[in-house]
Order: C-alpha cells, then sequence, then structure tokens
C-alpha cells in the first residue's frame, strides 16, 4: 500500500452535526450484535458518499463484527479518500491491527510503521505495532516496544529507579541484543 500524506486537498471536512451523528451510532454499540451498528454507519454514509471518515467507522463496525476482511477493503478506501489528523491515526492502528488478525504481518507492520512516522508519539500505535511483532515472532521487538511505552509514563507506575534500566533494555533489545 502506497504511502499516502496525512492531509488531502477536497476531502469532507467533519461537521458538528456528523460528529454528533458518529458519536450517537457509538453510545447505541452492542459489542454482541453489530448488525444494528453497521447497518447505521451503512446508512449514515449513504448519505454522505465518500466520506473517509464515514467509511473508516463502518470498517470499524465491521471489524468490531469480526468481518475483517471486509473490513480491511474499507479501511483501504477510508485511506484513499484522504483521511487525515486523528481519524487517520484510529484507522491506521486499526487497520494494522486487522492485517494482524489476517495473518499479513508484513503488511501490518507498514501500515503500523507509516503510522509511527507520522503519530511519533502515539502510545496506541507502539502497542498495535508490539501485537504485530509478537504475531510474527519478533518477540524482542514486541517486548522493547511495550517497555518503551511504559517507561515514557514511569511518573503512572512504581516502576521509580528502574524505569532508566528499563528504557535502556527497550533499546537494546529494538537493537537487536548488540554486543
Amino acid at each position: 500500500m502506497e504511502d499516502k500524506p496525512s492531509t488531502a486537498r477536497g476531502a469532507p471536512q467533519l461537521t458538528a452535526e456528523l460528529a454528533a451523528a458518529i458519536e450517537h451510532g457509538y453510545a447505541q454499540r452492542d459489542r454482541a450484535d453489530m448488525a444494528p451498528t453497521i447497518a447505521y454507519f451503512e446508512a449514515l454514509l449513504a448519505q454522505y458518499p465518500d466520506h473517509p471518515v464515514l467509511m473508516y467507522e463502518v470498517a470499524g463496525a465491521y471489524d468490531t463484527a469480526g468481518q475483517e476482511a471486509k473490513a480491511r477493503v474499507l479501511y483501504e478506501r477510508a485511506l484513499e479518500l484522504g483521511l487525515a489528523g486523528e481519524p487517520l491515526r484510529m484507522c491506521l492502528c486499526q487497520y494494522g491491527s486487522t492485517l494482524r488478525w489476517l495473518g499479513r504481518h508484513e503488511e501490518s507492520l507498514a501500515v503500523l510503521d507509516r503510522a509511527r512516522r507520522e503519530f511519533p508519539d502515539s502510545d496506541a500505535v507502539r502497542v498495535f505495532r508490539a501485537l504485530t511483532l509478537s504475531e510474527a515472532g519478533q518477540r524482542d521487538g514486541a517486548v522493547a516496544e511495550l517497555l518503551t511505552v511504559i517507561t515514557a509514563h514511569a511518573e503512572l507506575t512504581d516502576l521509580g529507579r528502574y524505569a532508566v534500566g528499563l528504557a535502556g533494555l527497550a533499546r537494546w533489545l529494538a537493537d537487536g541484543r548488540p554486543g
């Protein structure tokens, strides 16, 4: 998949009305029965055809329902339509996760590496990347990603003086256990 810029000219804006409609869809969501949520977001997309954020939301509904193959195609379409900003970050995380579930680890890593370049401070990107690394058998890389997230927020834990050493361990693992 080709990298696209995080902003696109002419991409429809997310109005306050549309944002409220999306929130309403989430408020009604039942993860045990996603059919009504899928129908809701599909109907909303029909009102705003090819809206990148709505395409992403429809993809996410299918993804939550366990229909990863359908979600994958819709995530790709949302990206083609010029998804940007926070919805782009979320889409890249979810799309990468979907590819992981589909066993497409290299593609997942490519998507999550793009997300890491575009959103370098995102803990969510690192966590989803760690999951893919683990599934792909790259355990050291997975642990390094998770240690990086945890040590970046050491003040929220009881890591205390261990944080510096664990951050060093994360770098060592990420570098392939040098010398």
